[in-house]
């Protein structure tokens, strides 16, 4: 293999050959690892080889050890450990350290990434020790390169999302310190190496709180940065900014002395920079000011104590005359040929606006009213269009009663200048409208106001394309505001209801813009969905208009020839068939009439469509619509559509179809009940086989966990079948902890917190149906594990109110499966007790979480006064004679249950979980097979 070759080739453009050159490295790295990695890091550390070479040497050293899926990075940073011997691992390293000096500084920008891979391998495990005294070393003695290469080096392993480097971090603080303040200071010439320092600055802060909490130490950091503000190099000023943000995000309690002193001015100073980057990054700082005091307040309204409430200093409120003009100058810096989604200095302003209004109340209102008075009949359309978003942004925080007089006043001004000459005006007029609508809507008369609001708004939806999200916004925030209750007979919307959705069928059949057609299509939705019991008949009548048109897009498909027509009706028929599902969710049963009709359309639809498509996710959720409304009068359809749904079910190169699957398999199984029994055999093998993918995230694990549950639920005492399996599959689930090796990330404290809450789901589900069909002995060998688990989540402080809720839920029907305490013990424990009550009396709490824990609370009382021999003494000599003709009835049935030649002469409902889901277990060894992480 010519490496050179290979290497320069995976930076190629075209893409065959950066595949193929991708490929070769790939099989040798299979085929002799350690000699993989010696070639590379030998061509990074060649002088002199090209640059590309080394670039690409580098990011393939990198890529050799990263991965974004946690289950993938954790499979590769175990292949540094384990499959490398030592003399390997430390040639390898000392090249990549070695890079660092390069005159190439894009050869040593790529090393330094490398490094980082590895670092975040061997910190946490207390390897390498020498890392961080040699990056400091280089910053101090180094040439311009190595330091500037250094500093980039400490900046990319400080900006890891890996919990376990992170808290190894701390411990080098002093070192990680030491090296970017010294390239940091104002003394530094060269601003490539100033700049890589500041950059690293703010990637390390989190981890030097004991340095911050030193007066001293954080005077000479404050310094450094403040210093840093007032450099010439753009670059520097951006990332003092940027340090600025990050330091009143991690230490807002530290910060008065400096706002006082400096941060005040500077940042003022930073917004009215002529630099676009440069303001936007003062800007931000006061939007991390304002959402750190947003946060104070809701943390402090919670605080049960005045030694739990954290300072707030008021800092926005104290900066509002001198900071929100400046803000409100920003606003007028628009540019109109911006992106809908580009973030300027104007935009950053008007995020600033708004959360100082949450920030500070009705303190924002005068300023704010005073530059809107001011400005918005200006003949500059900047100012017009900064008057109206100023006006619109502070719509939430200000008290209502203060806001409600502002609101009628200037309502009629707001749809007026929705025919503004300016289209960016309007567009803003309609963004502020909606605002209304979602945040003050009671200020809205639907006798004055409505009418013509709506009428500005369809005008705006077909004036230009630049307004359709904005026009959609508003009238769908309109929609929900004044739905009225669910089930009300009439509401404000039923008199216009008419003829905006005839006006809705009009534009998304005319026009030819893509981006209004979805938008219009969105706002039918938001109609469909508020509609009040008297236009219920416009909604079926609707219905008939909407079947038509997919039908008519499925013809079109054969006829599609460009990618572009392909994709511009898939959008369409997904439109189309999200309509058709919240007029079915509004129907629900008095859909019953287009049932039939619907679902053959949903089947030709699935049949006719090629793969890789997006269409097929939103018919599964109208099917799954379906279902919910037709509940058990959909099992008619089961027969033809559980084909598709198996082959969406196991087709794990889809991910997100799969994921489809498994919720549908979940809405199904609890509309059909017990009917969906026949099928449970193939649904069960494809939910285990998909646990035991590795091509599928860990985020669909919970979900097919808690599809077991549903499973459960709906068939009852015939889930014994799949018990013993589901039950391993729960207790190795389980075992997965964010206490293990490696598994520190947010990513995998999320997963292990939603993997919880489906195993809890699951246990519930399978609890009370073998409870119900009086068959709870057999849950008898997995209590003690469920016992543990919940012991496990009251330990944790990582839980959710769904995971207490579900967990609460098992405690009580644990309790209900074994009435005569033959579990009683551990209902004695304190820390079951002490579970129950804090979730009850969690005020944050759901009441239906509250009402679960106060009926697990009684349980846990009636359970403690038990005891299994008291309970069996009271027992007398008929009770005693009936328990034992029930369990010798029992014993009966499940003898007749698995004898073979009684089973060919039972109802196939009952003979089918011993026939093919025997088969599924003989193919599966152990519960081990499932990988859970």
């Amino acid at each position: 293999m010519d490496v050179n070759a290979v290497l320069t080739g995976t930076l190629s453009p075209d893409a065959s050959i950066r595949t193929q050159a991708e490929q070769q490295l790939s099989q040798a790295a299979e085929a002799n690892f350690q000699g993989y990695l010696q070639t590379l890091s030998t061509e990074l550390a060649n002088e002199q080889a090209q640059s590309q070479v080394r670039i690409a040497a580098g990011l393939a050293l990198k890529n050799s050890f990263s991965a974004r899926d946690y289950a993938r990075l954790r499979e590769v940073q175990n292949r540094w450990l384990t499959q490398l011997d030592t003399d390997t691992k430390l040639q390898v390293k000392s090249l990549a350290i070695q890079t660092l000096s390069s005159s190439d500084s894009r050869a040593g920008q790529s090393a330094a990434q490398f490094i980082a891979s590895i670092a975040a391998i061997e910190l946490p495990r207390e390897q390498w020790p020498e890392l961080m005294p040699a990056l400091v070393e280089n910053v101090g003695q180094g040439s311009d390169q190595k330091k500037q290469a250094s500093l980039t080096t400490i900046g990319f392993i400080c900006e890891t999302e890996d919990q376990d480097l992170r808290d190894s971090l701390a411990q080098h603080s002093n070192a990680i310190l030491t090296a970017v303040v010294q390239g940091a200071r104002k003394e530094e010439t060269n601003n490539d190496i100033r700049n890589a320092a500041i950059t690293a600055l703010g990637d390390s802060l989190e981890f030097v709180r004991t340095n911050f909490e030193n007066e001293g130490e954080r005077n000479y950091i404050m310094q450094v940065v403040c210093e840093a503000t007032q450099a010439e190099d753009d670059r520097i000023k951006q990332g003092a900014y940027g340090c600025l943000n990050r330091i009143m995000g991690l230490y807002y309690e530290k910060m008065r002395f400096y706002m006082e002193k400096a941060l005040f001015g500077l940042t003022i100073q930073g917004m009215k920079s002529e630099e676009e980057d440069v303001s936007k990054l003062a800007v931000e700082f006061w939007c991390t000011v304002c959402e750190e005091e947003i946060s104070i307040e809701d943390d402090n309204a919670a605080a049960d104590t005045a030694d739990a409430m954290r300072p707030h200093f008021n800092f926005a409120r104290v900066a509002t005359q001198e900071v929100v003009p400046v803000l409100l100058e920003l606003l007028a810096k628009q540019d109109e040929d911006a992106a809908d989604d580009e973030y300027n200095v104007s935009r950053a302003a008007y995020q600033a606006v708004q959360l100082w209004a949450q920030a500070v109340g009705s303190n924002i209102v005068a300023p704010v009213l005073g530059f809107v008075e001011k400005h918005l009949r200006s003949e500059d359309w900047h100012y017009r269009d900064a008057a109206v978003s100023a006006f619109g942004a502070i719509m939430e925080g200000p008290d209502e009663k203060v806001l409600d007089p502002l609101v009628k006043q200037a309502l009629p001004v707001l749809i007026g200048m929705m025919s503004d000459d300016n289209v960016q005006v309007k567009d803003s007029a309609a963004y502020a409208l909606g605002r209304i609508c979602e945040a003050v809507p009671d200020s809205i008369d639907p006798q004055d106001h409505l009418q013509s609001l709506i009428t500005a708004l369809f005008q705006g939806l077909t004036s230009h394309p630049k307004m359709a999200s904005s026009c959609c916004w508003a009238l769908m925030n309109l929609a929900d505001r004044f739905a009225g209750e669910p089930g009300c007979t009439t509401n404000a919307l039923s008199p216009h209801f008419q003829a905006s959705v005839t006006h809705l069928l009009q534009l998304t059949e005319t026009t030819a813009d893509n981006q209004l057609r979805t938008a219009a299509y969105e706002v039918l939705n938001a109609f469909v969905t508020n509609a009040a019991n008297d236009s219920v008949q416009l909604v079926a009548n609707l219905s008939n208009v909407i079947i038509e048109r997919l039908e008519n897009s499925i013809p079109m498909m054969q006829q599609v020839v460009s990618i572009e027509d392909r994709l511009t009706l898939e959008e369409i028929q997904n439109s189309l068939t999200s309509v058709l599902i919240a007029i079915t969710q509004r129907l629900e049963k008095e859909i019953v009439p287009q049932a039939d009709r619907i679902m053959q359309l949903l089947l030709s639809l699935l049949s006719a469509l090629g793969p890789k498509s997006s269409v097929p996710d939103t018919v599964f959720a109208a099917i799954g619509a379906l279902a919910n409304a037709l509940d058990q009068d959909f099992e008619k359809y089961m027969q033809s559509f559980s084909t598709y749904l198996l082959n969406a079910l196991n087709n794990q190169d889809e991910p997100q179809l799969c994921a489809m699957a498994i919720g549908l398999v979940s809405d199904i199984t609890r509309a059909l009940d017990v009917k969906i029994q026949p099928f449970c055999d193939q649904f069960m093998n494809s939910l285990l086989n998909n646990l035991r993918s590795t091509s599928l995230g860990n985020q669909f694990k919970p979900a097919i966990l808690q599809c077991f549950g549903d499973i459960a639920n709906a068939i009852g005492g015939q889930f014994e079948a799949y018990l013993s399996v589901v039950a391993q599959v729960l207790q190795q689930a389980a075992g997965i902890s964010t206490q293990q090796e490696g598994a520190g990330s947010m990513e995998m404290l999320d997963y292990v917190v939603s993997l919880r809450e489906g195993i809890m789901d699951a246990w519930g589900g399978v609890i009370e149906a073998i409870r119900h069909d009086g068959k709870a002995t057999l849950l008898q060998p997995y209590i003690e594990s469920i016992f543990n688990l919940l012991h496990t989540v009251y330990q944790d402080v990582n839980r959710t109110e769904a995971l207490l809720r579900s967990s609460m839920g098992v405690v009580g029907d644990i309790a209900e499966a074994f009435p005569n305490g033959e579990f009683s013990h551990y209902y004695r424990q304190e820390w079951l007790t002490t579970m129950a009550r804090d979730t009850r009396a969690n005020k944050d709490f759901a009441p239906r979480t509250q009402e679960t824990a106060r009926w697990a609370r009684e349980q846990i009382k009636r359970q403690a006064g038990l005891s299994p021999s008291k309970r069996q003494s009271r027992l007398n000599g008929s009770e005693y004679m009936q328990k034992a003709m029930e369990y010798q009835a029992r014993r009966q049935l499940q003898r007749e249950f698995f004898a073979p030649e009684l089973c060919v002469a039972m109802p196939q409902a009952r003979a089918e979980p011993l026939g093919t889901f025997v088969d599924l277990l003989r193919r599966l060894p152990a519960a081990a097979n499932v990988q859970m992480s």
